[in-house]
C-alpha cells in the first residue's frame, strides 16, 4: 500500500503551511524556503493548493484524483464535498478525535488494527466514516500508555461534528463536517480549477 514518506518539517517549510500539526514543523522557515514565497502563475497557485490539501490528509496523487471526480458528480459544492470525502477517512478521523497525536500515528493505528468502528475492527485508513459511526479504541489497546495519554490528555481537536467520551475511549461523528468548522488553511476552489482544466 503506497503512502507518503519522506521528512514532514521539509514539505511544510516547502509548501510554506504546516501541514503535519506538529508544534516546531515551521521553526526553521524563513523567507525563501516556501513555494508560496515566490511569484506564482495562476497553475501554480492552482497545484500548491492541491499540493497542501494532498499533504494534510496524507494521500497520494492516484487516491486524491478519485476523491475528486466522485465531489464532481455531486451536485453540491464540489470543493465543499471534496473536503468532507477527506474529512470522513478513517485514519483522519482518529487524529482529529485524539486517539492520536499527528495524522501520521493515527493511520499506523488503523493498519495494526487498534481501532474499532462500531465494534467491528477497520485496517483501512480511507475507510469512509458515516454520521452516527462510534470510533473506539480496542480494550487491549487502552492499556498502551501513549494511546491512553493522547486520548485522556485532551489531545485532538474540539470540532462540532465530533462526540467524544474520554472514559470509554470512544469518539462519533454526529454529524457531516461543514467547510468552515474544517481545520486547514487552503483554498479549496483553486484545487477544483486545477482539475478542471
Amino acid at each position: 500500500m503506497a503512502k507518503m514518506m519522506g521528512p514532514r518539517f521539509k514539505q511544510c517549510r516547502r509548501l510554506g503551511l504546516n501541514v503535519c500539526g506538529h508544534p516546531k514543523a515551521m521553526n526553521r522557515a524563513t523567507k525563501g524556503t516556501s513555494r508560496a514565497d515566490r511569484k506564482l502563475s495562476d497553475y501554480g497557485r492552482q497545484l500548491l493548493e492541491k499540493q497542501r490539501l494532498r499533504a494534510y490528509y496524507g494521500v497520494m496523487e492516484k487516491q486524491f484524483r478519485r476523491y475528486v471526480e466522485k465531489a464532481m458528480d455531486s451536485p453540491r459544492l464540489t470543493n465543499e464535498v471534496l473536503v468532507e470525502f477527506l474529512e470522513c477517512r478513517l485514519d483522519n478521523l482518529v487524529y482529529r478525535m485524539g486517539f492520536a497525536s499527528s495524522s501520521r500515528q493515527a493511520r499506523q493505528m488503523v493498519n495494526h488494527g487498534h481501532i474499532l468502528v462500531n465494534g467491528k475492527k477497520v485496517d483501512r485508513p480511507s475507510f469512509r466514516v458515516k454520521v452516527g459511526d462510534e470510533l473506539s479504541l480496542r480494550e487491549k489497546s487502552q492499556q498502551v500508555g501513549i494511546f491512553k495519554e493522547n486520548f485522556q490528555d485532551g489531545n485532538g481537536f474540539n470540532l462540532p461534528y465530533i462526540e467524544k467520551n474520554v472514559d470509554k475511549f470512544t469518539g462519533k461523528l454526529i454529524s457531516m463536517p461543514n467547510r468552515k468548522d474544517v481545520p486547514i488553511e487552503i483554498n479549496d476552489q483553486l484545487v477544483i480549477e486545477f482539475y478542471s482544466r
